[in-house]
């Protein structure tokens, strides 16, 4: 993958819940966006030089401690910029959507948003972001394909803040008990992932499974899309993915159902309901897991035991690997706010301060920019430098990153939810299950 970036000096400018996305959908309709011509498609004049002393809004949702570390770092950027005050807007993940809405309905938008890959076109395309390519933002030092994360139609919606994968989590004790070699994940299959399940359920005994079911996530359906030369969305916004592997994607966990590799219908919604630290994984009852690397930490922390990182299975078996850098997050900015340069400047902060980056870590996913990432290293914990050795070591493997999801594609995880567990209790087939799924995210993002 180039690292050349999209701007090659500071000089330059960078070229080119489902209450909350019910609720954006409702309000933003009445909102044009724009009005500052910083971005969004408006066709007025670009806004005169800001002034400062000046005061912008930053809005992100987490936990304390990202609240606590978010405030050091706006705390850093301020004494570097003392003509820039930047007031923290921050709440927790389920009620943020829902604020970020009410906000930009009332022509309140925050200057600087944190946004996410399912619901960044929902903003975009309703006008209320800045097409970053107009604002001086260094990202040099990000890769062109982690950028393309967050580029719709040519325009750069939202930069990036860190990067993640979807990966397998594995742990070695329980492969040990159950008397299973842990598996080469540079070529294993599906269908040696099955078998490997299964054997390591056999082995362990009672209580403990070879794996966790992986239908709830549409990242795995993503994954195996690719492999087969597919993709869950095409690069025009319409769903790309076949019935056929939408189908093969779901028949997986009937057949680890089937011979115990996985637990039944009933305790597998629960432990799906459990979060990571009550996983089989979390719980030293399972010896494989479908999860975001950054969930490495919190996966290991309630296992008490060292976990791996493998590469998904069918990496390479297919026409080509599946495996991507999803951005964690990004950062946006209004197409209204009055302070453009400012917020710009807070943002390249964020992305380019090693300051910056010595405080957040790996909080906000593995930094993007390859530089601060590397400075970083020396401090990480041994399960997050687990996971900075797994990103480089696959990294040459990656082909490209899909596309932005479509406007109407937050509702994607009801749908998978809901059609995952009708195959788990077997009230649908999987080809059933995969005309269902299509129709569904069809109507969802007008296709």
């Amino acid at each position: 993958m180039s690292t050349n970036g999209l701007r090659t000096g500071r000089g330059k400018r960078l070229a080119a819940s489902t209450a909350g996305i019910a609720a954006v959908a409702l309000t933003l309709a009445a909102c044009g966006g724009g009005d500052s011509g910083v971005g969004g498609g408006g066709d007025e004049p670009p806004a005169a030089a800001e002034e400062c002393p000046c005061e912008i809004r930053f809005a992100w949702w987490g936990s304390d401690t990202r609240h606590e570390s978010t405030q050091q770092i706006i705390d850093a950027f301020q004494a570097e910029n003392p003509d820039i005050t930047v007031v923290p807007d921050f709440t927790d993940w389920d009620g943020y959507w829902d604020k970020l809405a009410t906000s930009v309905a009332a022509g309140d938008t925050p200057d600087v948003i944190t946004q996410e890959e399912r619901y960044i076109s929902d903003y975009a395309t309703k006008n209320v972001l800045a097409d970053m390519s107009e604002l001086d933002i260094d990202t040099s030092k990000v890769d062109d394909g982690v950028l393309a994360g967050g580029q719709i139609d040519g325009a750069q919606y939202g930069i990036p803040t860190g990067i993640n994968a979807y990966a397998l989590v594995a742990d070695p004790e329980i492969f040990a008990d159950a008397g299973v070699d842990v598996p080469d994940d540079t070529t294993w299959t599906w269908e040696d992932y099955v078998t490997t399940a299964n054997a390591v359920s056999e082995g362990a005994g009672e209580g403990v499974w070879g794996t966790q079911d992986y239908g709830f996530n549409e990242a795995g359906l993503n994954v195996l899309a690719r492999q087969r030369g597919e993709t869950l969305y095409t690069p025009d916004g319409e769903l790309g993915v076949s019935e056929e592997t939408v189908a093969d994607f779901f028949q997986v966990s009937l057949d680890l159902m089937e011979n115990g590799g996985q637990p039944d219908a009933a305790r597998t919604v629960e432990y799906q309901a459990a979060g990571p630290e009550g996983s089989l994984l979390g719980t030293n009852q399972g010896a494989m897991g479908v999860w975001w690397t950054n969930q490495l930490g919190a996966l290991t922390d309630s296992s008490g035991h060292e976990l791996e990182l493998l590469r998904l299975p069918g990496e390479s078996a297919g026409e080509r690997t599946g495996m991507y850098f999803k951005p964690a997050m990004f950062y946006s900015v209004s197409a209204d706010t009055a302070y453009p340069e400012a917020s710009a400047k807070f943002v390249d902060f964020l992305l380019n301060s090693q300051e910056a980056a010595d405080i957040m870590l790996t909080d906000r996913g593995l930094p993007a920019n390859t530089e601060v990432r590397e400075g970083i290293l020396g401090d990480l914990s041994p399960t997050d430098q687990k996971v900075a050795d797994f990103m480089a070591d696959i990294e040459d493997e990656i082909v490209d990153t899909p596309p932005v999801p479509p406007h109407g594609s937050a509702e994607m995880a009801d749908i998978m939810e809901r059609v995952n567990t009708e195959v788990l209790f077997e009230r649908i087939t999987p080809e059933e299950a995969a005309t269902q799924f299509i129709d569904e995210v069809n109507a969802a993002i007008g296709g």
